[in-house]
């Protein structure tokens, strides 16, 4: 059922929503009349509404708009740029072309391959993760993400001694252990250190939240995960841990047209298998 929030959004439902900790994830928001249901009315309302849609999504973690008739990577862009955040330079592994401004395609993997939960971390932390389904696939190809307090309360329910010493010890991810800094002069400074397990982000509850690659990275020829003294985080755990972010997931059916938001700082995302095609683009935000 649906409930006006006032003149700008409605509430809406997708199939997969969560109740997690009071919060909905994701949050719908829909268009508040079909007059309104066009992305000009969608960016106007997004300028007006700036710091009030900022805490909605720190407050629900994710937040879908739906139902705007977004239909490229430009109208997509304007989105983003509407919202006042800064653009944050993506370095890392995964492949991505450029499309226009601030929009980039997402992993360019294979469809056929699950990409495993993480959060964007590989050089700087953005705080804000922006996808938008420009072509929804046939089958499959969701974007599962799961609340990261939620996995360090479990594991800590079930593992207390083995994720302190997690905690204590560092991580290491062998060659992909080390952070880089972009210079002043444009240059780069590797930086070798562990990573933590888990963090704590300011105005999200005090929640400590699993910001790490363990069950991704754990037992992978190139690039495994260890504590960062060496000791080999037991299989059992990583196991578990691997199970447990499966059952907290949640996830919906792309639409055309979708704009989700992400907490980096709360939220591990991934991607399900699927038919082709699928085009789903993505910006990135301090």
């Amino acid at each position: 059922m649906e409930s006006s929030t006032g003149k700008d959004f409605k509430i809406g439902e997708c199939q997969g929503q969560k109740v997690v900790d009071g919060e909905v994830m994701p949050l719908v928001l829909l268009p508040p009349e079909p007059a309104k249901a066009d992305t000009e009315s969608l960016v106007a309302t997004l300028k007006k509404n700036t710091e009030w849609f900022d805490q909605m999504i720190i407050k629900n973690s994710a937040v879908l708009l739906r139902g705007f008739d977004v239909k490229n990577a430009e109208d997509f862009n304007e989105i983003v740029e509407a919202c006042g955040w800064e653009d944050i330079r993506y370095i890392g592994p995964a492949v991505r072309t450029h499309i226009y401004k601030r929009v980039w395609t997402a992993n360019e993997g294979p469809l056929s391959e699950f990409m495993y939960y993480h959060h964007e971390m590989v050089l700087e932390n953005p705080k804000k993760v922006i996808l938008f389904c420009e072509v929804p696939p046939p089958e499959g190809g969701e974007t599962p993400f799961v609340p990261s307090f939620r996995v360090t309360e479990r594991m800590l329910e079930e593992f207390p001694e083995e994720v302190e010493e997690m905690e204590k010890k560092g991580l290491m991810v062998k060659a992909m252990g080390m952070d880089v800094e972009w210079l002043p002069d444009g240059g780069l400074k590797t930086i070798i250190c562990p990573r933590t397990l888990t963090r704590v982000f300011e105005g999200r509850k005090g929640r400590r939240m699993w910001y790490n690659t363990v069950v991704g990275m754990h037992g992978k020829e190139i690039s495994s995960a260890t504590m960062a003294d060496g000791t080999e985080i037991p299989d059992h755990v990583v196991k578990r841990c691997g199970e447990i972010l499966d059952e907290e997931s949640i996830q919906f059916k792309w639409e055309k047209g979708d704009v989700l938001f992400f907490d980096n700082m709360a939220l591990l995302h991934g991607r399900r298998p699927s038919l082709p095609p699928r085009k789903v683009l993505v910006a990135t935000c301090k």
